[in-house]
């Protein structure tokens, strides 16, 4: 039984990137990207192993912009309580990215302190429909924002890891927020596929990677981010995935 349990322990050390391995589970761990981004994780247990989930912040003058809300809804205001402390800002807006507990678990809770929270209509519906919290607004096709001196876009690809799920643009910065619909290069294979549709995915990323050719940075669901070349990686596993 010993033995047993070592193993397990060895394999969610490989499991977890190195950056998140150091850290204890059931924390908010909060990174700056680059200027006023910033990725913040939270962990939430998963077929029976603590998984993190990255989720980006945005710091304008008019505020802060959240991009997914924690997956670790004991979370939810120490994340409001840390911006406010770090950054002297409140957050004013949220984007959820697809309609899964990993990006949505906080849209109510935060939508009660005041935050617009925003998804595409495919997200919103998909939220009634499997009982997930319901983002107060919604848009319902690509759609450019501008906030506190910065703009981004909202893409949607087609259907992936989920059939709602979108990606976020950042042209001047070349960030690529891609949520669920990035694989993290740390990722051996697609992960969840309860909702996807691996075929329709592959095509998904070749246009995604037609469109932003070179981001500096690629924000991948989980896992590290620090390689920017999320995107081919997804695109090997699915080719790979789909080929057998």
């Amino acid at each position: 039984m010993m033995r047993a349990s070592r193993q397990l322990i060895c394999i969610a050390v490989l499991l977890f990137p190195f950056t998140l391995a150091a850290q204890r589970p059931g924390k908010l761990v909060i990174t700056k990207l680059t200027g006023d981004f910033y990725i913040y994780n939270t962990w939430q247990e998963f077929n029976g192993t603590m998984f993190p989930s990255n989720s980006m912040y945005l710091v304008t003058k008019d505020g802060v912009v959240l991009f997914d809300t924690p997956w670790d809804n004991a979370m939810f205001q120490p994340l409001l309580d840390s911006i406010e402390a770090r950054h002297g800002k409140k957050a004013v807006m949220s984007i959820s990215t697809h309609f899964h507990a990993d990006r949505t678990a906080g849209v109510d809770y935060f939508a009660g302190k005041g935050i617009r929270t925003y998804s595409s209509k495919k997200t919103k519906d998909l939220c009634k429909q499997h009982g997930e919290p319901v983002p107060r607004y919604h848009f319902t096709r690509d759609t450019s924002f501008s906030i506190g001196g910065y703009r981004f876009r909202t893409y949607y690809p087609g259907h992936g890891h989920a059939p709602d799920n979108i990606v976020i643009w950042f042209p001047e910065q070349e960030i690529l927020y891609g949520g669920c619909f990035v694989k993290s290069t740390e990722n051996s294979d697609l992960g969840n596929l309860s909702d996807a549709d691996p075929k329709a995915w592959e095509i998904s990323m070749e246009r995604t990677i037609r469109k932003f050719p070179r981001p500096r940075f690629v924000i991948p669901g989980h896992f590290s981010w620090q390689d920017p070349h999320s995107l081919q990686h997804t695109l090997r596993l699915l080719r790979q995935h789909n080929k057998n």
